[in-house]
């Protein structure tokens, strides 16, 4: 593959009209509320996601807000690697070229590592770390043609701290976060830039839509996340914002600033204070007592939850 070497993609795209957007899953969520901002700003766009009901939805509403844009829909699984091959064509032959890639698809999963099954772990990967390799190798050749393009990979605070129950999301999340430094590296001087995004608590469905093994605890995420967590729409802005200023790294809400300063002051405890955090702000005591239980019993049993291991 060319890429062609031009001023430093640093500088971002200012202009964002006429651009052609990818934007994976943007059925609901964060996805949602950048396909709007960014068909406001004049972008032509190509939404992907797993649901066709909600993407159905989401054309039917950008074509009531009016703009001289154009939106095209493709459903598809990002994890499933000849489907996004097959989108990236799509929206070539329906767009003639792509300017924006952002990798936002993504989902939760909340279990110890014992109770955490192989199949838990393929769903969680497949989607948070290949969903972003598959968009990035796909669509790369496509960004290269462009005077000026921009990939925007979104990660988590967990791509900065790791904390317990977490374990598959914390590795799909460092995995797009080194993912993500590799390739700035690679395309600094190059007419692609980039942008891997942090953002910590948002009110969007990725709690509601999780999965886990404890059906109370989700149920109390959600609760909280729902009257917590920032409007995706201030997310979207920031993130829309970066793409045109070229800033390779956000960090979105003031528990991922705390996070990242503590990760980098107290390398050994960061976890352990952010999950001690959460345990007292949420109220999960009780939970932190059942790990410990269900960690017990895997060290009298000698062998960690193993359903789904196919492979």
């Amino acid at each position: 593959m060319r890429v062609p070497f031009g001023p430093s993609s640093r500088k971002g795209i200012r202009e964002l009209k006429g651009r052609v957007v990818v934007v994976s899953g943007a059925a609901s969520g964060i996805g949602r509320a950048l396909a709007l901002g960014l068909w406001g700003k004049g972008c032509r766009l190509a939404l992907v996601d797993l649901d066709e009901d909600g993407l159905v939805q989401l054309r039917a509403e950008l074509a009531g807000a009016g703009g001289g844009g154009a939106a095209t829909t493709h459903a598809a699984d990002v994890g499933d690697r000849a489907r996004m091959r097959e989108v990236a064509r799509e929206v070539v032959a329906a767009h003639g070229a792509v300017h924006v890639l952002i990798n936002n698809a993504g989902i939760g999963h909340e279990a110890a590592f014992p109770q955490t099954t192989l199949d838990d772990w393929d769903r969680v990967v497949d989607t948070n770390l290949w969903g972003v390799i598959h968009g990035c190798h796909f669509f790369m050749p496509h960004l290269a043609k462009s005077d000026r393009a921009h990939i925007v990979n979104v990660s988590s605070l967990f791509g900065l701290v790791a904390v317990p129950g977490q374990s598959a999301y914390c590795a799909t999340k460092f995995g797009v976060r080194g993912l993500s430094e590799s390739l700035f590296e690679e395309l600094r001087s190059t007419s692609i830039g980039l942008t891997h995004v942090h953002a910590g608590a948002t009110g969007t469905n990725i709690m509601r839509s999780a999965k886990g093994d404890d059906p109370e605890l989700m149920r109390r995420l959600v609760t909280w996340f729902d009257r917590h967590g920032i409007p995706p729409e201030r997310v979207a802005d920031r993130i829309i914002r970066a793409i045109q200023k070229g800033t390779p790294r956000l960090l979105i809400t003031p528990e991922v600033r705390l996070g990242d300063v503590l990760v980098r002051l107290l390398p050994g405890s960061a976890g352990r204070i952010i999950s001690e955090a959460a345990i007292r702000i949420i109220g999960l005591e009780d939970v932190r007592v059942r790990r410990m239980e269900q960690w017990r019993e895997t060290m009298v049993e000698g062998v960690p939850g193993s359903g789904g291991d196919a492979r």
